[in-house]
């Protein structure tokens, strides 16, 4: 890689600058090539490099990195253990006592007792400490209690100074405090009072407003209501909802029954004429069987024999059918009686029921 602004060589050395400041043209050609190189390069890796898809619309991509940034250690160095021991530390021998060197020369003399120290000269000092020692002590100590009682009394003074402050503090607490929860408590009785001519002003302006008011709407209303069915007669509205809907559920069993007695009177009344139809399909057959009855007697005895026998069974069985005809015709007759009671006691139903719609 060149680069013209990086000096190759001796930096010491005198540099050659060129007489022409502008470039050669194979000097341009040159970076020319080199930038066509370098964009061809990053064209082909990104087309190598696979791309992630646009965003959608309203979004956009955040850069995550991907990329190796841990370094893998590959040469690993072989290491070895190894052990030694040095030699053990001897004691260290006791230092040996200092004895200066002696000077001088050794001298002897003897001394009596009583020629160095005089007891009763000696002492006189001593005493003097001690006695000056313990009288100081003593001052010291009566001069400590009298300050003590005088501090104990100031103590005392200003125990009682402060009490006696302390209650008239107290004091005048309590009395501000009282007259600013009288003051408070007046203030909230006002304000209840101004609230309570508030709402009675108000209750006083609406009662007016909803006198009025209904002044014109009561009389629609109990009319609207009157016609919605809220007020009513308890006489009639026992007989609607108990007394009508029994009569109507009478009625309806009433005719009922007359539907039915109805419809078996027609079933018995097409029976009997089916019965009377069959009846008079049979009389024309007897009548030619008679014919040839009278024939045949002229003819032999034998067959004269059987047509006696046949006319004189002819007239039983008219006689059976007739019994028959007046045995279907009785039940029919009683039927029609019963039907005929049956449509008085329905147009009897009818009538106590009109005369309850009219009551009504």
């Amino acid at each position: 890689m060149y680069d013209r602004r990086v000096v190759r060589g001796n930096t010491y050395a005198l540099q050659v600058t060129p007489v022409s400041t502008q470039p050669s043209p194979f000097e341009i050609q040159r970076q020319r090539e080199a930038r066509k190189r370098a964009l061809a390069r990053k064209r082909a890796k990104e087309q190598i490099q696979p791309r992630t898809p646009e965003p959608v619309e309203g979004r956009e991509h955040i850069h995550v990195q991907t990329e190796l940034y841990l370094e893998e250690i590959s040469d690993r160095i072989i290491e070895v253990d190894t052990e030694c021991q040095t030699d053990a530390f001897l004691d260290r021998p006791p230092t040996p006592l200092f004895i200066p060197a002696k000077t001088g020369k050794d001298v002897a003399t003897q001394i009596e007792e009583g020629e160095l120290f005089d007891f009763d000269v000696e002492v006189k000092p001593i005493l003097e400490v001690l006695v000056g020692k313990t009288v100081e002590q003593a001052l010291l100590e009566v001069m400590e209690e009298e300050e003590l009682a005088q501090l104990w009394a100031h103590q005392r003074a200003y125990a009682e100074l402060r009490n006696a402050e302390l209650a008239e503090v107290q004091r005048l607490e309590e009395q501000d405090r009282r007259y600013r929860e009288e003051k408070e408590r007046r203030k909230l009785q006002h304000m209840k009072m101004l609230q309570k001519q508030k709402e009675t002003t108000e209750k006083i302006a609406a009662r007016a407003f909803a006198q009025r008011y209904l002044d014109d709407l009561i009389p629609s209303v109990f009319n609207n209501l009157r016609e919605g069915g809220f007020f009513y007669d308890p006489i009639e509205k026992d007989i609607e909802t108990e007394f009508l809907p029994w009569l109507m559920t009478e009625v309806e069993e009433t005719l009922e029954r007359k539907v039915l007695g109805r419809t078996i009177l027609d079933s018995l009344i097409c029976t009997v004429v089916e019965k009377r139809l069959d009846a008079f399909s049979h009389q024309p057959l007897s009548d030619q069987t008679e014919a040839p009855t009278e024939e045949s007697r002229s003819t032999d005895a034998a067959p004269q024999v059987a047509g006696e026998t046949d006319t004189a069974d002819q007239p039983v069985a008219e006689k059976e059918e007739t019994d028959q005809s007046v045995a279907e015709e009785q039940p029919s007759r009683r039927i029609s009686f019963q039907l005929e009671k049956s449509d008085q006691a329905g147009t009897e139903d009818l009538e106590t029921e009109k005369q309850a719609g009219d009551l009504a």
